[in-house]
């Protein structure tokens, strides 16, 4: 079995280029199995296109090219099946339940009826993503005592979940007082 000059040219451009083309293939697609289609649709235009290739150097932005095209060409193709909405029911599986919001609404109450200075610093850490130095910085407090202010922020949260009926009446009306944070709170309590 002969193979000719042409055909060898091709397999080497193949070899060189193949990882190169399955990468950016599967980075325009997201799918290993149409990465790898996508790619042989590639190299079968390109093969049947291959003397019209008239300078190597510029093989690989070739590739490419005709990578992307038929990358872009399986979109026309595809048929979407359409389903009329009304006839389908769509469970939200997004927003979180009720029990969820409750439990999420005890928690922020919980926070909220923690003492400023315990608050502040939790709220900072957990909600605005800070780490124990930068809050201690925003506080202007040493780090140690941002570090202990948030451990006792989490064992009164901890004892305030664990304690039988979780909150008291008294507590939900100073919660809905004060649930939000500011800097200007968070540096007047800034000491123990």
């Amino acid at each position: 079995m002969k193979t000719n000059p042409r055909q060898l040219e091709f397999d080497a451009l193949v070899r060189r280029l193949g990882p190169e083309l399955y990468r950016f293939a599967y980075w325009l697609c997201k799918s290993r199995a149409l990465a790898q289609d996508i790619l042989q649709e590639c190299y079968l235009r390109a093969w049947r296109s291959s003397e019209d290739l008239r300078d190597l150097n510029s093989a690989k932005a070739w590739m490419m090219t005709i990578l992307r095209r038929e990358f872009l060409r399986t979109f026309e193709r595809k048929r979407f099946d359409l389903t009329d909405l009304e006839d389908v029911s769509i469970a939200d599986t997004i927003s979180p339940s009720l029990e969820a919001q409750s439990e999420s609404n005890l928690l922020r109450q919980m926070i909220a009826s923690l003492e400023a200075k315990y608050r502040v610093p939790l709220v900072l850490q957990v909600l605005g993503g800070l780490s124990g130095a930068e809050i201690a910085i925003e506080l202007g407090m040493p780090e140690a005592t941002v570090n202990t202010q948030l451990f006792r922020a989490r064992e009164q949260l901890k004892a305030m979940v664990d304690a039988p009926g979780a909150q008291s009446t008294s507590n939900t009306e100073k919660m809905s007082n004060s649930n939000t944070v500011n800097i200007g709170e968070a540096r007047e309590h800034r000491r123990i």
